[in-house]
């Protein structure tokens, strides 16, 4: 697999065939309207495969971070990120992610994110996803991400065109009207931390 994300990087062999599919992928989520609102939140689908299983019996961290990012890709063609944005060389990276993990995911198991955009910029998204069971509507885990927009050939931070960034501004001006969701800002603390000094 190693050999085959190489590949993509470079366009050459199975690689490019990848990068051909992945861009197909992008594509169809937007067509397929995979970011369908409920309640004014943009909503992704997904079920716990066999192989997303670890040696717990549920489902893996990486493997609900992948669902996590498959609802970043619906909001990000829901605000119009398409395949030729993407050949273009312009994309959002996700530059931080804070996974809070509440239940366990179990085989078989539906799943449904709702995403909310809960701050933007001229070159940021602040997002926050909700990942719940289908059957009962429990909360199982939730993700709260920062995302940067970039020029992908430069490898730098670059505002967003004033076009998307007006599609941005509509979505979180919408989403502001929501109450935020339970753990926006938590962090990691065990204790009295002393903050250390940066280097």
């Amino acid at each position: 697999m190693a050999v085959l994300q190489a590949l993509r990087t470079e366009g050459t062999g199975a690689g490019a065939v990848l990068r051909e599919w992945e861009l197909r992928l992008v594509e169809r989520a937007g067509q397929t309207g995979s970011a369908a609102e409920a309640n004014g939140l943009l909503v992704h689908r997904a079920v716990v495969l066999p192989e997303w299983v670890d040696y717990n019996g549920h489902a893996h961290e990486s493997r609900l971070l992948q669902v996590f990012g498959d609802a970043t890709d619906a909001l990000l063609a829901a605000i119009g990120i398409d395949a030729e944005y993407l050949e273009a060389g312009s994309s959002y990276y996700t530059v931080e992610t804070h996974l809070s993990l509440l239940r366990e995911a179990l085989v078989g198991q539906r799943l449904r994110v709702t995403t909310q955009l809960l701050g933007s910029d001229e070159k940021r998204l602040h997002v926050f996803h909700s990942l719940y069971r289908v059957d009962d509507g429990e909360l199982l885990a939730t993700a709260e991400q920062m995302l940067v927009h970039v020029d992908s050939r430069a490898g730098r931070a670059v505002p967003a065109p004033a076009e998307l960034r007006a599609r941005v501004a509509d979505l979180t001006a919408r989403h502001s009207a929501i109450p935020a969701p339970d753990g926006v800002g938590r962090r990691i603390v065990l204790g009295d931390v002393p903050q250390r000094p940066r280097c």
